[in-house]
């Protein structure tokens, strides 16, 4: 029997002050570069969600000395050249981030390694960064199917290329920029569409230099990194499901302290104030090379809008949950673009026009995207996680406006990214 949770609420009323747990985009780049780098990296408001674990225990692996006390990483490495090939499969669990961007930084490396991933991460596609990879003379293998883990990448000589995007994911730029950090020669990446920035910020902080003109970013190969202190900001991505919930629960109002506000991710709070929900945004401070502030969600009457173009890398993992705030929104609400939806932890656009009808929404889907009419009432039922932590956060945060309770099938994947996601909910809804 799976697990299940239940979310119900009588009348809610979200109230207080929130800092949600530290950027997962940010954390897992820091211990990536902490690792790369030589010398003493301490990461202070690291996310201690199940991904970014997975990516400290890959670097241990490899030979990398990392200690954690809590929110407090300490990565004290080497350097990539002094990597020890690891004796077992190097698992990245079911993220995505941690497969991808460690394809690039491993494609150069001087070590052999297979790595594999959960029933969810095998099933999503690697060859938008083998691609790439391989373009640059990456050796990356299969036993079975080139597109998907395991995959065993023996470490190699890299040769620098220009790289023109086919799609906005920060991850295959990721991927090829750090590759391009072991190649020989200049890489270069120019974009369709800019996506979060995390990366070329955080190779600065950590000495190297990168050029960038318009949508291009060029990185010289061969350059040594050393270690630094990183300081990693609440992630908005987190924030976003409650920053709904404070729009559309009557009479809620919730402040978030120290969220990070880099503007590749804030299409969340641009798409709220199109949809007329009231925002007071702090003065921007900054650390790290990442800015932040406190933002202050106020109940609104919500309008419907559209969300498409180049506003959707800067809100992908966001729109499950805005999905759901269009249900409340006078109107038709329109997402475009968001084909790269269906290939995250599952595919976001059907898994998420399949769950909210069942709560009595009038939404349909499109080939990159939905079309959803509101406002309606949802009444209770039973909701997929799809083992998909921002769908199971979806089904919770629309418990807060059900007619009945809501059971969240396989709730625990929540953990990925929010490990006390429930006890926040309810420390809101007990304000």
């Amino acid at each position: 029997m799976s697990e299940q949770k239940t979310v119900s609420f009588e009348r809610p009323v979200l109230r207080g002050t929130l800092q949600v747990p530290g950027d997962k985009s940010i954390s897992h780049r820091a211990v990536m570069l902490g690792s790369i780098a030589t010398g003493k990296t301490t990461i202070s408001g690291f996310l201690d969600g199940e991904d970014c674990l997975s990516t400290i225990d890959m670097f241990r692996k490899l030979g990398v000395s990392i200690t954690r006390e809590g929110t407090d990483v300490v990565v004290d490495s080497p350097g990539i050249s002094a990597w020890q090939t690891p004796t077992e499969t190097l698992d990245a669990g079911n993220s995505g981030t941690t497969a991808r961007l460690m394809l690039g930084i491993l494609s150069g490396s001087p070590v052999t390694s297979t790595m594999c991933g959960d029933q969810y991460l095998s099933k999503r596609p690697m060859k938008r960064v083998t691609g790439p990879l391989g373009l640059m003379g990456a050796n990356i293998t299969s036993d079975e199917h080139d597109d998907y883990l395991p995959l065993t990448v023996h470490g190699t000589k890299l040769a620098a290329i220009d790289y023109q995007m086919p799609v906005a994911s920060a991850q295959v730029k990721s991927a090829v920029l750090l590759a391009g950090l072991q190649a020989e020669g200049e890489t270069s990446v120019t974009e369709m569409v800019v996506s979060r920035d995390h990366t070329e910020r955080m190779l600065n902080q950590f000495g190297a230099e990168l050029t960038q003109e318009g949508k291009t970013i060029r990185i010289q190969g061969g350059q040594q990194l050393s270690g630094t202190d990183v300081v990693v900001p609440g992630d908005i991505s987190s924030a976003a499901f409650f920053m709904v919930a404070a729009a559309m629960v009557e009479d809620s109002e919730v402040s978030f302290e120290k969220v990070g506000l880099n503007p590749t991710r804030t299409g969340i709070l641009d798409v709220l104030k199109a949809m007329g929900v009231r925002l007071e945004q702090s003065q921007e401070q900054g650390f790290s090379g990442e800015r932040y502030g406190t933002v202050k969600i106020m109940y609104s009457k919500l309008n419907a809008t559209e969300i498409g173009g180049e506003l959707i890398p800067r809100l992908i993992d966001e729109l499950p949950v805005l999905a759901l705030l269009a249900t409340q929104a006078k109107g038709r609400t329109i997402i475009t673009d968001a084909e790269e939806l269906r290939v995250k932890e599952t595919d976001r656009i059907e898994a998420v026009a399949t769950e909210l009808r069942k709560l009595g929404a009038d939404i349909e889907t499109t080939p990159d995207g939905m079309i959803i009419n509101g406002p309606t009432p949802l009444t209770g039922a039973t909701l997929q996680s799809y083992g998909d932590h921002r769908l199971g956060m979806m089904a919770a945060v629309a418990g807060l406006i059900t007619s009945g309770p809501v059971h969240i099938e396989n709730p625990s994947c929540i953990a990925i990214s929010y490990p006390q996601f429930f006890e926040d909910l309810l420390h809101l809804a007990n304000g």
